[in-house]
């Protein structure tokens, strides 16, 4: 690829500062001075800029911890977005692999990784995201069974077989019955888990994804923080599908 390129896709500057600087002669290419902006380098080019190693990487991946209130896009011009709390990104082309709702919280995919984005969100991979929820009411082994079977939304959509399990039921602070389930589905359509509770007649008050495919949320992670994949944990998701 280009020089100029190579720099910018790492976060170098500019393509106009890089451009000035690799003709001022503060870029090195396996320790020859270039001033070509468009001189080719390859991704394992031993690349100086301004005194400073760059080296290249074609992908990178995120775990992010999302809070509420976040949007999961990669832009927005007038909300915070989920790419924008990756405070270390150099990156122009990351994004959220899948969405969880503004006020859904827990496990969110960033990369560049176009490919495995799409093998994890394809539905024929099948790949499963697990969910906790606190629901209005006490969920029953009838809810249970009809999460089993696949159910059937108002709209028309007919959903794929899900795993509902509860985990326990109560009172609340108020007096109102609460349930607290673990929700695995294999398919991620719009608020979909939330139609889902609407569809036996419960209300969805919060909800977390714990899971997708291999990937769990790290527990030592705080809300609105994330960290690198491991290269384990890399190479488990781009095996993942059922």
């Amino acid at each position: 690829m280009r020089l100029d390129k190579f720099l910018s896709e790492m976060g170098a500057g500019t393509r106009t500062e890089l451009k000035k600087n690799i003709r001022a002669g503060r870029v090195t290419v396996d320790g020859a001075v270039v001033r070509d902006p468009g001189a080719k380098v390859e991704e394992t080019s031993a690349v100086v800029y301004c005194g400073q190693p760059v080296a290249y990487e074609a992908f990178v991946y995120y775990m992010l911890n999302k809070p509420a209130g976040v949007i999961s896009a990669s832009d927005d011009p007038r909300e915070a977005t989920v790419v924008d709390l990756i405070a270390e990104q150099k990156r122009k082309d990351l994004f959220p692999v899948g969405r969880l709702d503004r006020d859904t919280e827990g496990l969110l995919l960033i990369t560049n990784d176009g490919a495995l984005a799409h093998r994890l969100l394809s539905p024929k991979h099948h790949v499963d995201k697990v969910y906790y929820a606190r629901v209005s009411g006490a969920v029953t082994e009838t809810d249970v069974d009809a999460f089993r079977a696949g159910l059937l939304l108002s709209d028309g959509l007919a959903c794929l077989p899900a795993d509902l399990r509860v985990l326990s039921t109560g009172m609340d602070a108020d007096g109102a019955t609460v349930s607290e389930v673990e929700v695995t589905i294999r398919e991620g359509k719009f608020h979909q888990i939330k139609r889902m509770f609407e569809a036996v007649g419960r209300e969805v008050l919060y909800l977390k994804r714990l899971a997708m495919g291999p990937l769990t949320l790290d527990p030592d992670l705080p809300s609105g923080a994330y960290r690198r994949l491991t290269r384990a944990e890399v190479d488990a998701l781009s095996h993942a599908q059922s």
